[in-house]
């Protein structure tokens, strides 16, 4: 088990923390196996009966994943990213999947893999210093790690726009939403673990007894606009849309997409479209494996990662530079189906 993460069962609660407060506990191929091996320890264990998925210090619950690791794959074999790529999917499924209840406390950053590793528990608790997004497009990435689902299933238009924009929405937000279950003043946190560790069978009992009024919900009053703004899949018409309605907050959001990987909001929009409509989320995560698989070595990722996490310069040089330069072709490519032999399974 690697320092990465601290794993332990206290009576009938299982506890995994995350331990990389230096990198805001983004999460690397031995921490994605160690929450594994502790969901497969605690599957069969009758006196586990709930598990907590919180951090240790620092003020992340988690902010993504290992992003110099998967860009410096991605520029010669791929080899090492699609292995993370594979195991952190597999422990996306496996929470979506498991039979106990699961709490996650979704304190500080989570981003990217901190809402892959969040959004599959059963309870999900936002607090006043929540700081949710997902900026994949940012880097030349996608939203992942389930994206394509969760996003998807979000009211009207919302999960096109975060997707494509990156944008953070406070805990407030994500319950409105229902990305979070539960709103928690930050100060509670240690009560509601410590309850959940004496009553594990009334985890919602616990969480609805200390559960707060949550602010207004900013997102929601913007709606109709991102509705109405953000209706096609197609990126040149939302452009479009943007450029049209001329008002403050659209210029300031076509601004802000004008920074983005125009191929990898194209492949975003797709995604979305098509997880709404996927069968389970097994389905979702083959799909997101394989073009995940693709997208790490794809120049875009490996520029948007050099300007953004490596030189810190800021100005990504994208190539296809604009929405009409990525073809169809391109985004169908980036889509196909990998072959049998390494096709992402469940475990």
């Amino acid at each position: 088990m690697t320092d990465d993460l601290i794993v332990e069962s206290k009576g009938p609660v299982g506890r995994i923390r995350l331990n990389r407060p230096k990198a805001l506990h983004a999460l690397n191929l031995a921490m994605c196996e160690g929450v594994l091996e502790a969901l497969e320890a605690w599957r069969g264990d009758a006196a586990v009966e709930a598990i907590v998925v919180d951090h240790a210090e620092g003020r992340g619950f988690c902010a993504g994943g290992d992003i110099r690791m998967l860009a410096a794959s991605g520029a010669t074999d791929g080899v090492e990213a699609r292995a993370f790529f594979h195991a952190e999917y597999r422990m996306n499924h496996r929470l979506f999947t498991y039979a106990k209840p699961i709490v996650a406390f979704m304190d500080g950053i989570t981003m990217g893999g901190g809402v892959g590793l969040a959004l599959p528990c059963r309870f999900r608790v936002a607090t006043d210093n929540t700081k949710f997004a997902m900026p994949e497009t940012g880097i030349g990435l996608f939203p992942d790690v389930g994206g394509g689902w969760y996003l998807s299933r979000l009211p009207g238009r919302i999960g096109q726009y975060l997707a494509l924009t990156g944008h953070r929405l406070d805990g407030a937000e994500c319950l409105a939403l229902g990305l979070a279950t539960h709103f928690l003043a930050s100060d509670t946190l240690d009560t509601a673990k410590a309850r959940i560790a004496e009553t594990p069978q009334d985890i919602a009992g616990v969480l609805d007894a200390l559960a707060t009024s949550a602010p207004d919900e900013k997102i929601l009053a913007r709606k109709d606009d991102i509705d109405r703004l953000f209706a096609s899949d197609v990126l040149e018409e939302i452009y479009a849309a943007l450029d049209a309605d001329g008002g403050e907050w659209a210029t300031q959001t076509l601004a802000t997409l004008k920074t983005k990987s125009p191929q990898t909001m194209k492949v975003s929009l797709r995604l979305l479209h098509e997880g709404a409509g996927m069968a389970s989320f097994a389905d979702e995560m083959r799909q997101e494996y394989a073009v995940g698989a693709h997208v790490v070595q794809r120049h875009d990722f490996i520029e948007g990662v050099r300007a953004v996490i490596v030189d810190k310069d800021n100005a990504p040089r994208w190539d296809p530079a604009t929405p009409e330069a990525v073809t169809d072709h391109v985004i169908d490519q980036i889509f196909a189906p990998l072959p049998e032999h390494e096709a992402w399974t469940p475990g």
